[in-house]
């Protein structure tokens, strides 16, 4: 895959580009020169990667870039949207290559089923028709559909010219927004927690509860901030906190953790929401959010140390991922010894020192073999002994967002002033840091 005219990509340096150098020496490049490369090729797993009709972005692709299936998920659309707009700003498409990306992805979300507002898990590719998930799980899925949100509504907020195409994408992603109908996800009950899953067939059949800790919290959120169909503040305090119950309050490795379970679960936990909400400086009653994504990523960390075979390859990083035999939740209580990439470099606004060290790890693993043509391959054994065969989107879309973060805070700022969002952390009395109190 090659870079286009307009694609700036990679600097040179000594006379030789980043590809080339990586494979020789990547500890003597700069970090910037780094995080350039890594995002730049993770970001093309969205621009080149995508669907060449629709936009949309698969859920998974082949290592050597290549489909691997037809399906896109919903939380992957909402992660490319981001990775379009970090783009933009890094100068490898322009402004109006985004806009017009951006606005044929949104003109095919309105072709996909919706269930009482509130998309599926996965779509078709080409026909945007719903694809079932599980046999019972084909109808509105409300965590794929925040995390959704989360990429439109910072794509919206891009996008604030005063021009015909400007206009009607605001529009049109506010009226996806505004018709989704977080109340009925409640299930009727004012004191009770949202739900995850709603078919036309097979009604709430699926019983799951969206509560804390997970990688949930943004849904609960743009819940509070709807002007259509608000959920009400006890639905987050009795449903997501459990009256409290999610706040932990234990250290682990000599850290305490704020919420969650038993040494933090699976990292994507404190990562997927946090693409969009900045959690400097954000509190509520039961606690502080950014001690929360730290020490998550802190006890992850320093649990991989006490591995010999991660300490030796000097990585680390446990999370949802392909495994040698299938796909686990990997955490510090579940480790089957598969590293994913997305968990420490989707850690860098958190951890940054420790975020760069396994960069450099990860860049010099059996000389470079990890880092393909659309970014990292989606986990490995330290070991040697396998590969992950793919790339998968929700793991690949968090890396160039909070790489971003961590670089610049665009995401974050754009997501933390969208009047939805606002709306939905006064009504759930969270205190925001004063970067965005303005």
């Amino acid at each position: 895959m090659q870079r286009s005219d307009s694609q700036k990509g990679s600097k040179r340096f000594d006379g030789m580009d980043v590809t080339t150098q990586l494979a020789r020496e990547p500890a003597s490049l700069p970090l910037d020169a780094l995080l350039d490369e890594v995002q730049y090729r993770t970001f093309l797993y969205f621009w080149e990667g995508g669907h060449p009709e629709t936009g949309l972005p698969f859920e998974k692709r082949r290592a050597d870039g290549y489909m691997a299936t037809d399906a896109v998920a919903m939380s992957g659309v909402g992660f490319g949207l981001m990775a379009l707009l970090v783009g933009t700003e890094r100068g490898w498409i322009s402004r109006e290559e985004c806009l017009e990306r951006t606005s044929l992805i949104v003109e095919n979300l309105y072709r996909a089923p919706r269930f009482h507002g509130a998309f599926s898990h996965l779509i078709h590719g080409t026909t945007c028709e719903t694809l079932p998930f599980s046999q019972r799980d084909d109808g509105g899925d409300l965590v794929e559909t925040a995390l959704l949100m989360q990429g439109l509504i910072c794509a919206r907020e891009y996008f604030a010219g005063n021009n015909k195409a400007e206009n009607e994408l605001r529009e049109k992603i506010t009226r996806l927004y505004d018709e989704t109908d977080w109340r009925w996800y409640t299930r009727g009950d004012d004191d009770g927690p949202l739900y995850w899953h709603w078919s036309r067939d097979h009604d709430w059949i699926m019983n799951l509860p969206i509560t804390g800790w997970n990688e949930s919290l943004s849904a609960y959120i743009l819940a509070a901030g709807s002007n259509t169909h608000p959920i009400d503040p006890q639905n987050y305090h009795r449903g997501w906190t459990r009256n409290g119950a999610f706040v932990n309050g234990e250290s682990y490795f000599g850290t305490r953790l704020p919420f969650g379970e038993p040494l933090g679960g699976p990292l994507f936990m404190s990562q997927y929401s946090f693409c969009a909400l900045d959690p400097r400086g954000l509190e509520d009653r039961y606690g502080d959010y950014w001690e929360q994504v730290v020490a998550h990523a802190r006890i992850n960390h320093d649990y991989c140390l006490t591995v010999p075979e991660y300490a030796k390859a000097h990585v680390w990083g446990l999370t949802a991922s392909e495994i040698p035999y299938g796909y686990a939740a990997n955490s510090p209580t579940q480790d089957v010894g598969a590293i994913a990439p997305t968990a420490a470099l989707s850690s860098f606004p958190f951890l940054p020192r420790e975020a760069e060290k396994a960069l450099r790890a990860f860049m010099a693993f059996d000389n470079g073999s990890l880092l393909g043509p659309l970014g990292f391959v989606d986990a490995f054994t330290p070991s040697g002994d396998w590969t992950a065969p793919h790339y998968i989107v929700i793991d690949q879309g968090p890396i160039v967002a909070m790489i971003e973060n961590f670089r610049s805070g665009l995401l974050w700022n754009l997501f933390m002033n969208a009047p939805e969002v606002r709306r939905g952390l006064s009504r759930l009395d969270f205190q925001v840091g004063n970067q965005h109190s303005g």
